[in-house]
């Protein structure tokens, strides 16, 4: 059978509503994995917030983090690397509108660090991270960070999302999580997940028309698009299900991912 290169956003897809991997998804994917195929993760979570799950899965392939923003090997040096960056004046002036757009907090971060406007606004379970160690107030930034992550409610999502589109046009995109929280993140114009699977894929030699993607969110839209075969997920938006191939016939809470896979790929 052809080699695959399977690319799977993690909130809302790979992940049940409680932020878990079920034993039936890992073990699927393993299955996947020791078949030859290249199992690849493409979420908007920092690296820091999903390692667990790279190691859970036992992946030594590329993983795309920050909507595409960072595209690495982890653990290992890679030639095919790519970071991108935002100027880091826009986390600031994001900042000193906190209140007018109703945000709970703003964090900026790259690869390694972390920035939060308060240590209190730091919940060390929702951020996979201890605090001692993570998290730094913002006037500790001094380099431009890959991406900014702002929480508000569900109600004011869109208004926060159009308003810093507007603001900030020529410099930024605003993306968001899937799962329970009104997360929002912030990446530099342009970057999306399909950019960095195209140099996952090329890091393999597979042609789109071999990529399998998996998504649930606006935020894998581009990502569906670029797959040979996009698959939406039952619990995703409409908006995604109008460009995806195939749409799983059960939710991330009941392996629908694990289910779909096995079938598609005869496992």
């Amino acid at each position: 059978m052809t080699k695959k290169l399977i690319a799977i956003d993690l909130d809302g897809t790979t992940l049940n509503r409680h932020s878990k991997i079920s034993p039936r998804t890992i073990d699927v994917l393993k299955k996947a994995s020791a078949a030859g195929h290249h199992v690849s993760i493409a979420t908007g979570r920092p690296f820091r917030m999903s390692a667990q799950y790279y190691q859970e899965l036992a992946l030594d392939t590329p993983m795309i983090n920050f909507n595409g923003g960072l595209v690495h090997k982890p653990y290992q040096k890679w030639p095919f690397e790519k970071e991108h960056f935002i100027q880091k004046e826009i986390a600031f002036e994001i900042l000193a509108q906190k209140e007018n757009l109703n945000l709970d907090f703003v964090a900026a971060e790259s690869r390694d660090t972390f920035y939060i406007n308060r240590l209190e606004d730091f919940e060390s379970s929702f951020f996979a991270a201890d605090k001692a160690t993570e998290a730094n107030l913002f006037n500790n930034l001094k380099t431009n960070p890959t991406s900014l992550l702002i929480k508000t409610k569900h109600e004011f999502v869109s208004k926060v999302s159009t308003t810093l589109m507007n603001q900030f046009e020529n410099e930024i995109d605003v993306r968001t999580w899937g799962g329970p929280n009104a997360i929002l993140e912030i990446v530099p114009k342009g970057v999306q997940k399909a950019m960095a699977l195209e140099v996952v894929a090329e890091s393999f030699k597979i042609k789109p028309k071999n990529i399998i993607a998996f998504g649930d969110e606006h935020n894998d839209l581009e990502l569906l698009s670029y797959a040979g075969w996009g698959v939406a997920m039952k619990n995703g938006t409409d908006q995604l299900k109008s460009v995806a191939n195939d749409i799983t016939e059960k939710t991330n809470d009941e392996d629908g991912l694990a289910e779909y896979l096995e079938q598609h790929l005869a496992l």
